[in-house]
């Protein structure tokens, strides 16, 4: 998975691509966590994110987590059909805020 970050006055949008699985969820934490003291919000682009495994679904929880201990927020973009749909079998589309 590639990260690539773009600071936009107290928002951080992190653009993904690749899979979030288990080899890759833990560079998605490192990178993740850190933005939420600096920003209000936190943006994932899901647009080239073709799998996610559950390893994956933990690092968005702790991110959801973090954002509202930090009176921030996280907003994940451009998920497509095949991502939603385990975002929605998991139940997942109900905690995570979703454009």
């Amino acid at each position: 998975m590639n990260i690539s970050k773009t600071l936009t006055g107290d928002k951080t949008i992190l653009a993904l691509s690749g899979r979030l699985d288990t080899i890759t969820a833990p560079k998605l934490l490192e990178a993740l966590i850190p933005e939420f003291d600096r920003a209000k919000q936190v943006v994932l682009d899901f647009a080239e994110i073709v799998y996610v495994a559950s390893a994956g679904l933990r690092v968005l929880l702790m991110g959801e987590k973090t954002a509202r201990a930090k009176s921030s927020r996280q907003t994940l973009t451009g998920v497509s059909a095949e991502i939603m749909e385990v975002f929605e079998m998991t139940g997942f589309s109900s905690v995570l805020n979703l454009e």
